[in-house]
């Protein structure tokens, strides 16, 4: 069910007044009625996923007690090991297998070697990325006696598959969504207004600026053998754009939601395109992701504690496997890679935590070198974004150099074609705009012209939203 469909239009407001009819009856059947809607809602996907995600939270409840009431360290380890291994064991299964298989056999084929080895036809369950990590990050801080394991079942169930964050994040942490789970939630009109403000700016996020880049962009990179520079470099744009209004749209309509039932989760985004370095980037691009690979690998390797040498090791690392938990494409790596290098001078240099406050708080506009910090930074991302985009490695790289080799003859050659002309242009002009006066907060309505944005969105979204086919958000597919 995607949150840009009809379905998801009467499926919301159903759930939003059952579940407030049930409040004052009790808490657990409150949950149990969230706990019911998210597996519907897992279902419309293909309902038999539904037992794998089922399977998973009741292997990493059971082994989150067992772990917890063990009578030695030795038991302890076996109960923590068999959770991580079969949810490591399933996430590779399904995502990376033919990746690995396919690697293998053409590296053999290198030398020489022709074999036909046996690859699965399978279908990636949607969101199986996601929910491991909410399980992973459950079992490991019970193992490190950080939390108690959870021993209300329906809780923990619903822990894990809470549909607002279901199927693309954000990835919450046991310490911060469990404790508004078994807290008796009270009606806020304000925190329900606020949510249907976030949700409609995620919307127009998706429908508006996401789909409408994702036109262009996909006629481009289908095209990349012929276009001028100019046009690739247009492309690269659009896709920049695209893939931000897509996972940052479907982030604002998870969290909008999830405010309607009076739970608060994890913000996953925050206006990274005005960064003024990379590190500032990743600290404002997939928030969660970003600070779970933090907690879970790059503090267990070492951190930040020992020399320089294991600081870089530990970055590459963890860029490294930030892009393979991205997709199971040589593309992703290399993105990560890429990523890596953005970010090992400022390691270097020590100035990695130089701009942790919003760029020019409190003020109209940036600093000279603020503006061109932002602008350096934004084109190091669209160029990473590429290999993003890209199938493969060898189209990702003839992209970048026929959008380098300065070929303008024709002008930008899709802008006639499409949906849109200057139009499109002028929207993601728009969208510049109220992002960066919103940069303090998390949606543009706020202030004295709040309603007059409200209007001029809602209009956007009427004019210019993309409703011929509701499209997948692409985090889906990770």
């Amino acid at each position: 069910m995607l949150f840009n469909s009809i379905q998801y239009l009467f499926f919301l407001p159903l759930v939003f007044i059952l579940y407030w009819l049930v409040n004052n009856k009790s808490l657990k059947l409150q949950n149990i009625l969230l706990l019911a809607a998210s597996y519907y809602f897992y279902a419309c996907w293909d309902w038999r996923f539904l037992f794998l995600l089922m399977f998973s939270t009741g292997l990493d409840y059971y082994t989150g007690l067992k772990m917890h009431d063990s009578p030695n360290i030795k038991m302890k380890k076996f109960w923590f090991w068999l959770s991580i291994l079969v949810n490591v064991g399933f996430l590779g299964v399904f995502k990376y297998y033919n990746f690995f298989v396919e690697s293998f056999a053409e590296l053999l084929s290198t030398f020489g070697l022709q074999v036909n080895l046996w690859t699965l036809q399978i279908i990636l369950p949607v969101g199986i990325s996601f929910y491991t990590f909410h399980g992973l990050s459950y079992v490991i801080d019970i193992y490190k006696n950080r939390i108690e394991p959870e021993r209300n079942v329906v809780d923990y169930s619903l822990f894990v598959s809470y549909f607002p964050l279901l199927v693309a994040g954000p990835i919450e942490r046991a310490t911060h969504l469990l404790p508004q789970i078994k807290k008796k939630r009270v009606f806020n009109s304000d925190q329900a207004i606020d949510g249907i403000h976030q949700i409609i700016w995620g919307l127009f996020k998706k429908v508006v600026i996401a789909d409408s880049c994702a036109i262009y962009a996909n006629e481009i990179f289908g095209d990349y053998e012929s276009a001028n520079s100019l046009t690739l470099f247009i492309g690269a744009l659009y896709f920049t754009f695209q893939i931000y209004g897509d996972f940052s749209g479907y982030s604002d309509i998870a969290l909008g939601t999830s405010k309607l039932f009076g739970i608060e989760l994890l913000r996953n985004f925050n206006y990274p395109y005005f960064s003024r370095d990379i590190a500032e980037f990743w600290r404002r691009w997939h928030i969660s992701l970003s600070s779970w690979f933090k907690d879970y690998l790059y503090i267990p390797l070492g951190g930040s504690q020992g020399g320089m040498a294991m600081k870089v090791r530990n970055t590459f690392i963890i860029f490294l496997v930030s892009g393979f938990w991205h997709g199971a494409n040589w593309t992703f790596i290399v993105w990560g890679f890429l990523n890596a290098l953005y970010f090992i001078p400022l390691l270097l240099s020590g100035k990695n935590r130089f701009n942790i406050d919003i760029v020019a708080k409190g003020k109209m506009f940036p600093t000279v070198k603020e503006f061109f910090g932002i602008c350096v930074t934004f084109f190091l991302a669209l160029v990473a974004w590429v290999f993003f985009r890209s199938e493969t490695l060898s189209q990702a790289f003839v992209y970048l150099k026929r959008m380098f080799s300065f070929n303008f003859n024709g002008g930008i050659e899709y802008l006639s074609i499409e949906r849109y002309s200057v139009e499109l242009l002028l929207l993601v002009f728009f969208f510049l705009i109220m992002e960066w006066i919103s940069r303090e907060h998390e949606h543009p309505f706020f202030g004295r012209f709040k309603w007059l944005k409200i209007v001029a969105i809602l209009f956007g979204l009427i004019a210019f939203g993309v409703y011929s086919q509701a499209s997948d958000f692409i985090y889906f597919q990770f």
